[in-house]
């Protein structure tokens, strides 16, 4: 191939890859574009969601001081991130980190990656139905669950056989393969209690079994469903007086909802306020846990999960031994995907101080502290 026909290619390239850009919403990220022996592309769900903004910021920033070209790109629909990831493809990356909106529809891009012998590391979402991911990055998800209804368990007193208690229950997006995880842990926690009749769900929203989760999921961790969802319930199963006493969200997204449901019903933080889980340390939800409004956060420090991922990433670049430390958990449904686990860390009120602005995750002033 010639120099100058080669040169006319690249230039071909760049205008399509700035044209796509132009009409999408990420045209304010950056995105390097130069050579693709040293580029890592980064593809994240919304940057309208706090988490993914701050996911996404650290890991981009992180691998630009480790020497590394980035290419972030947010998405918003399911289609969007799959234009998003086969554009990254076309620049031949070294490592393509991707957190999925959907685990289950990037399989016919992700076989491009493998063909261009791209690796693939899922970050904190599993990417399933492929054998073309390499890696797993997440924190220990049946655990999170775990410490939700580990937190309810001890709460309300149940193992001294205390009860019963109005209990409403919520699970994560349908399409997130982490929610089920979340469920399993908790409801493994909470179901006993359930059966023995020390849990009462008036609504009835109980699911038999782990695999039934999907039955009190909120499709796409959206704060307004679940305020609506939690409002339905409140109207229609707590009439004359009667109080939920206890509601499993599994995260603050959803939480969030879920206290204005009850601000709006004339709950008020108190003796009487109903507990209530949730999960990521989002900025609203620590200030509702420092009013009494959210009962407990389960905080993944997205920050360690970004560190471990740069780990990852150097060691494929580098040709070494990637690490992990689950080999057995995260079957796709072709593969089980070699992972690394974070711990999650239970926050409540008492230590929002010394877990969240000691470690520098927010300041004191940020918080109102």
């Amino acid at each position: 191939m010639s120099k100058n026909f080669r040169v006319l290619a690249s230039v071909a390239l760049a205008a399509s890859l700035a044209a796509t850009s132009a009409c999408s919403n990420t045209r304010d990220e950056e995105a390097s574009s130069g050579s693709s022996s040293n580029l890592i592309g980064i593809a994240m769900p919304q940057k309208s969601l706090e988490r993914w903004n701050k996911d996404g910021s650290h890991l981009d920033e992180i691998l630009k001081k480790a020497g590394y070209e980035t290419s972030l790109q947010h998405a918003d629909s399911v289609e969007q991130q799959i234009t998003q990831i086969q554009n990254m493809i076309n620049q031949n990356p070294k490592v393509l980190v991707v957190a999925s909106i959907d685990g289950t529809a990037l399989a016919p891009a992700l076989e491009k990656a493998a063909e261009k012998k791209v690796k693939v590391i899922a970050y904190d979402r599993l990417i399933n139905s492929t054998p073309n991911v390499d890696f797993y990055a997440t924190f220990d998800n049946y655990l999170v669950g775990k410490l939700q209804g580990q937190f309810i368990e001890e709460k309300l007193g149940l193992k001294d056989g205390k009860g019963p208690f109005n209990l409403e229950a919520f699970a994560g997006s349908a399409d997130d393969n982490n929610a089920k995880f979340f469920f399993s842990g908790a409801w493994d926690v909470l179901k006993p209690y359930i059966d023995s009749g020390k849990l009462v769900v008036p609504s009835g929203k109980k699911p038999a079994t782990n695999e039934e989760w999907t039955t009190v999921s909120v499709q796409g961790w959206k704060t307004e469903t679940a305020q609506s969802e939690m409002d339905n319930r409140l109207n229609s199963f707590y009439t004359g007086g009667k109080k939920v006493n206890v509601v499993l969200s599994p995260n603050d997204s959803l939480a969030l909802g879920i206290a204005q449901s009850l601000e709006s019903k004339g709950y008020k933080p108190g003796a009487d306020y109903p507990i209530i889980t949730g999960q990521d340390a989002d900025l609203a939800n620590t200030k509702n846990v420092l009013a009494d409004k959210q009962s407990m956060t389960v905080w993944k420090d997205t920050r360690t999960l970004g560190d471990q991922v740069l780990k990852m990433v150097d060691a494929i670049v580098k040709g070494g031994t990637v690490e992990t430390n689950d080999t057995k958990t995260y079957n796709n449904g072709v593969k089980v995907v070699p992972s690394y686990l974070l711990p999650p860390v239970v926050v409540t009120k008492d230590d929002v101080k010394t877990k969240l602005v000691d470690s520098g995750f927010y300041t004191a002033d940020k918080l109102g502290l």
